[in-house]
């Protein structure tokens, strides 16, 4: 019975063993693994704060570059006004060249129509005769109806019915 009690000792010692063995092997696992882990996560840490400063560095460049486009809009809508209003300064002077113009004009073709009225009808006729249609029918347009009709008569038949036509347009 001492034999059996010793060998049962032994065994269980030596089943002890190996599971203590076993439990050695298993915890040195743990610890190597721990070890890994804890390196990874050195590594995921150092990324998280590299991606951090990436992302600091973004957003400041972005606000810089917004700024920069926010002047550049100001700048670009200040010249803008400035076009616009030389724009309307251009309007306005054009619209008053062009009435001077016209008045140039008027005065022109009175002072033409005074000159016209004065002369012969033969004469007149005759100058209005070589001149361009469009011409003499403008110049005829401003004379009183009385003297064109004595110009009209005096001309040749073919340019007073072309100048009549142009008159009555």
């Amino acid at each position: 019975m001492k034999y059996i009690l010793l060998l049962a000792l032994f065994y269980t010692h030596l089943f002890s063993m190996q599971n203590s063995d076993k439990l050695f092997e298993c915890t040195k696992i743990f610890k190597e693994r721990k070890n890994e882990l804890l390196v990874e996560l050195e590594r995921i840490d150092e990324q998280k704060q590299s991606l951090s400063a990436l992302k600091t560095a973004t957003d400041e460049l972005l606000k810089q570059k917004e700024a920069k486009l926010s002047r550049q809009e100001e700048d670009v809508n200040a010249k803008l006004a400035q076009i616009k209003q030389k724009e309307q300064s251009v309007k306005q002077m054009l619209a008053k060249n062009s009435k001077i113009l016209q008045e140039l004009k008027s005065s022109k073709m009175n002072k033409i129509a005074q000159t016209f009225s004065k002369m012969k009808a033969n004469s007149a006729a005759n100058v209005l005769s070589d001149m361009d249609t469009k011409d003499a029918s403008s110049i005829l347009q401003s004379l009183k109806p009385k003297v064109v009709g004595k110009i009209l008569s005096k001309m040749d038949p073919k340019i007073a019915s072309k100048l009549t036509l142009l008159l009555a347009k």
